[in-house]
């Protein structure tokens, strides 16, 4: 079976000045379906520049990224909207709710431009997602209106929106409390537990009770790549 993430020798080098500077150094790895994952590592260690190439928000400057199925190296920029929006949930720190736009019609979103879902369901589904989360209550108000968890939860209705194999989270307990911060890592639980492959960026102590596995990097390099007790019980 295909692995759910595939990276093979994966160089990131950013320009800064006259200088270049390597954010990830030959990474090779692969995740498979299903797996819940954890990538660590101290700040500017490459792990956010991992998860935006294999969420295909940034490009790999040589080697193999390969996610849900599809290269992403040959696709175009819109090539890779389609199939993000189709195939990858993404959660962020900061929620990247539109101000504007109610919190249902934030869910609406990914659906109205990957066109899955029909039109006269989109609202249903995304009350539903809502539901699910626990905010449905919150869906006509705008994303002001609500707390920090709230936001969060209504973001990961959104990644949900388009039903995504892989979800990618980048530190999204950061801006949270400890106890809105457990909560929100108990719904990654059980939609791993549903089958999705879930990868997340953290600082959480506290993670490895739930992942199965954790990738530590270190200066753009695996320092470390283990699978918990949890997982080989």
């Amino acid at each position: 079976m295909e692995p759910a993430i595939y990276i093979d020798q994966v160089v990131k080098t950013y320009r800064t000045g006259a200088e270049d500077f390597t954010a990830l150094d030959r990474i090779s790895l692969d995740i498979a379906e299903g797996e819940f994952v954890a990538i660590m590592g101290r700040s500017g260690s490459g792990k956010t520049t991992l998860l935006n190439l294999m969420a295909g928000i940034d490009r790999a400057t040589s080697g193999t990224v390969r996610a849900a199925g599809t290269d992403l190296g040959p696709l175009s920029e819109s090539g890779l909207a389609a199939w993000r929006a189709d195939r990858i949930g993404l959660v962020f720190q900061f929620f990247q709710l539109l101000p504007t736009l109610t919190v249902a019609e934030n869910v609406m979103l990914p659906m109205d431009f990957a066109r899955t879902v029909p039109t006269a369901r989109r609202r249903e589904r995304a009350v539903g997602l809502l539901d699910r989360m626990g905010v449905a209550d919150q869906a006509d108000k705008l994303p002001s209106a609500l707390s920090g968890g709230q936001q969060q939860r209504a973001a990961i209705a959104r990644a949900l929106a388009n039903d995504p194999p892989v979800i990618l989270a980048d530190e999204p307990t950061g801006n949270l409390d400890s106890q809105t911060a457990g909560a929100v890592l108990e719904l990654f639980t059980a939609l791993n537990a549903e089958g999705r492959t879930i990868v997340v960026v953290t600082h959480e102590r506290d993670i490895r009770s739930i992942v199965s596995r954790e990738i530590a990097l270190r200066d753009g390099r695996v320092l470390a790549d283990d699978r918990t007790p949890e997982a080989a019980s």
